[in-house]
C-alpha cells in the first residue's frame, strides 16, 4: 500500500503565500517517478497545476507560472508546492500525485486526498 498526505493548505489573502507538503509512504515502494500538483473547483475537473520528474524536470500550467514553485526531496519522499502571490482565482482544492513503482507492485499513479486553499480579494 501506497498514500499520499498532503499539508500546509489554509486561507490567505491575495498576494500571500502558502506551502503545501506531501508526503509518499508505504510498504512496497521501490522508486517514485513523477510527483505532482493537481487542483479542483467544485463542478470542474481536476488540472495539473506543476509537476516534477524525480531528476527535477518541471512542469507548469501557464497560469502559476513565475508565482509557484515545485520542489522534491528524494530523501523524504516529499514533494513541495511554494504558491506566492496567490490570487482568488488559485482557490481550489490541491492534490497530489505521485507515479510508483513497488517492489511487489506495478506501476501506478497513487492520490492524496486533497488539501484545501481559500484565498480572498
Amino acid at each position: 500500500q501506497v498514500q499520499l498526505v498532503e499539508s500546509g493548505g489554509g486561507l490567505v489573502q491575495a498576494g500571500g503565500s502558502l506551502t503545501l507538503s506531501c508526503v509518499v509512504s508505504g510498504d512496497d515502494i521501490f522508486r517514485i517517478n513523477t510527483m505532482g500538483w493537481y487542483r479542483q473547483t467544485p463542478g470542474n475537473q481536476r488540472a495539473l497545476v506543476a509537476d516534477i520528474t524525480r531528476g527535477g524536470t518541471t512542469t507548469y500550467v501557464d497560469s502559476v507560472k513565475g508565482r509557484f514553485t515545485v520542489s522534491r526531496d528524494n530523501t523524504k519522499d516529499t514533494v513541495y508546492l511554494q504558491m506566492n502571490n496567490l490570487q482568488p482565482e488559485d482557490t481550489a482544492r490541491y492534490y497530489c500525485t505521485a507515479n510508483v513503482l513497488g517492489y511487489s507492485s506495478p506501476l501506478n499513479d497513487y492520490w492524496g486526498q486533497g488539501t484545501h486553499v481559500s484565498v480572498s480579494s
